[in-house]
């Protein structure tokens, strides 16, 4: 199957409008093995059947060489290694599935490739206690769904995947703010990589912060913030210096939580900057329409800082 024989991955653009409705489309797949796989679809750029592979000694753990692709050369990397499928080495992966996000470009081998569902965000919850039928690596699961059937569907972590083959990025200069000793930044990311970068540069700003781990959990900690600001004495926003939040997050998406926030009296003045691996003209466009104050790509340290700096000092 390729994308151009299918309407599967059609105006992936248009899909990302439903965010703020907090759902989320995923495409789902198998590795060889009896469960069942998801990526979001906004992660994804194409399919195809695997061309042949280049093959260069020393490369890192999961990659199996690299492909041209349209006249660019990317990484091909196998999934079923990465989840630890005992078949791993020696079966044939013969589709792929393209993906463009962190403004790089890779593709993923996969045995197959179903069909896209339509899930609420609200319906994701963490892999904790789930146990894997194929008894693979659940530290690449970032989240597991239900379908209709019954049948369990595992969300892998294509960030951490990535930032697996890699390696961790060298963290750059980064300014500090002159924030006052109460003045804290609170984010959110479902991504133990991403919040793992996020506290380095917040860090190095030395800027305090609180955090969550999914969306409905911000928003409760949000809440308590606001339900704890003494009445009639300073504003929230005099303490609480910035909201930085993920777009796709297991409960609640980005986009519904920061209209949450943007529709709150209590949080007025707090600006939101959305932190997300899918920067589309679409998906920018959608978090400009439920307020968000700017939007700034993952893993792109200075420039988070440089992002984050202005709100921070005024």
């Amino acid at each position: 199957m390729t994308v151009q024989d299918a309407p599967l991955l059609a105006d992936i653009d248009v899909r990302s409008r439903m965010a703020g409705s907090n759902k989320m489309e995923i495409l789902l797949f198998s590795l060889g093995t009896r469960e069942i796989f998801g990526i979001n679809v906004f992660k994804v750029r194409e399919v195809s059947q695997t061309p042949e592979i280049t093959k260069s000694p020393n490369m890192p753990f999961g990659v199996q060489g690299v492909i041209s692709l349209r006249g660019n050369i990317i990484p091909i990397i196998s999934l079923a290694k990465f989840i630890g499928a005992a078949q791993a080495e020696t079966r044939t992966y013969n589709s792929m599935i393209v993906t463009e996000f962190n403004r790089s470009t890779q593709a993923l081998l996969v045995d197959s490739v179903d069909r896209i569902i339509r899930v609420d965000w609200e319906k994701m919850r963490a892999p904790e206690n789930v146990v894997s039928s194929s008894g693979g690596n659940q530290a690449m699961i970032i989240a597991i769904t239900e379908l209709e059937d019954g049948k369990l569907v595992s969300i892998l972590d294509v960030e951490q995947i990535l930032s697996s083959v890699v390696g961790e990025s060298r963290m750059p200069d980064i300014p500090q703010a002159d924030l006052a000793p109460d003045q804290f930044v609170f984010f959110v990311d479902d991504s133990v990589v991403a919040r793992k970068e996020i506290t380095s540069v917040l860090d190095k700003m030395r800027v305090k912060y609180h955090q969550a781990t999914n969306g409905r959990e911000a928003w409760d900690k949000l809440q308590s913030f606001a339900n704890r600001q003494p009445a009639g004495q300073s504003r929230l926003a005099d303490t609480l210096k910035l909201i930085l939040v993920d777009a796709e997050m297991p409960e609640l998406d980005g986009f519904v939580l920061t209209r949450n926030i943007k529709s709150d009296p209590r949080f007025a003045g707090i600006p939101v900057v959305m932190h997300s691996s899918i920067s589309s003209n679409a998906n920018r466009a959608m978090g400009a329409s439920v307020g968000v104050d700017a939007y700034v790509a993952k893993f792109e340290p200075a420039l988070l800082a440089e992002t984050l700096l202005p709100y921070l000092q005024r």
